[in-house]
């Protein structure tokens, strides 16, 4: 009986060896399938060359912190995959029973919007393929560089695909000159556009607007009595 089981159990051992195998490979199929027609190096110039690219340093440093407050606090600590987080998403989900919290972090988001935002497939191939595409981004290129892909080549909502034309479309202004309270709105529509943007539903991008200042209080970018200035009806009030 005790031999039985044990060979089971080595039985159950390959077959995840063999699963787990042939789900990396068509992973990594995919990345140097979608690398081969356009190298990451050549798209990140491709975003870089813009003209309406954005340096970093030509955005306020509460954008960025917003930012990172709500979408991956933990961004400048981790590498391509935040396992704290997948965690952390993964409890949450099973515990409400629904997709309410996911795990990406940046860096996987940019991969998402460089290569895969015209392609619906969710299959783990390509959660995969945009592991290995992350990997390669961190070990190549730097943090602030990466948070500046991200600015640059993210859906804002309303037909703005970055930062410098969705700061201009909303709010007629520079990416220099953005304020504390529209960093904060800007911060939040990216995770859900469509529901998100203040020209679509108002009183849904005020309660994500909410969450991204309480993130900032909690991660101790804002304190309480800051977070508590920033008027919410400012964008409607024009």
């Amino acid at each position: 009986m005790g031999k039985l089981i044990r060979n089971l159990i080595l039985l159950v051992f390959l077959l995840v060896i063999i699963i787990t195998s042939i789900i990396i490979y068509g992973g990594y199929s995919l990345y140097k399938e979608t690398t081969n027609k356009i190298s990451m190096s050549d798209k990140i110039l491709e975003i870089q060359n813009s003209e309406d690219f954005v340096s970093i340093k030509d955005v306020p440093e509460y954008y960025k912190n917003a930012v990172i407050a709500v979408e991956d606090h933990r961004f400048y600590e981790h590498g391509a995959v935040d396992g704290i987080a997948i965690t952390r998403a993964l409890t949450s989900n099973i515990k409400n029973k629904d997709l309410v919290e996911g795990g990406s972090t940046i860096t996987q988001q940019v991969v998402k919007n460089m290569y895969f935002m015209d392609n619906p497939d969710d299959s783990l191939n390509r959660k995969i393929a945009e592991i290995i595409m992350g990997i390669k981004l961190e070990n190549e290129y730097s943090k602030d560089e990466i948070f500046e892909l991200y600015m640059n080549n993210i859906y804002y909502g309303d037909g703005y695909y970055n930062i410098k034309d969705a700061c201009k479309g909303y709010f007629n202004k520079k990416t220099s000159e953005l304020n504390l309270y529209e960093a904060t709105l800007l911060a939040g529509v990216p995770n859900a556009p469509s529901v998100y943007s203040p020209n679509v539903n108002p009183e849904l991008c005020k309660q994500r607007q909410k969450k991204v200042i309480k993130s900032m209080v909690k991660y101790g970018y804002l304190t309480q009595e800051e977070a508590d200035k920033i008027n919410l009806n400012e964008y409607f009030e024009k």
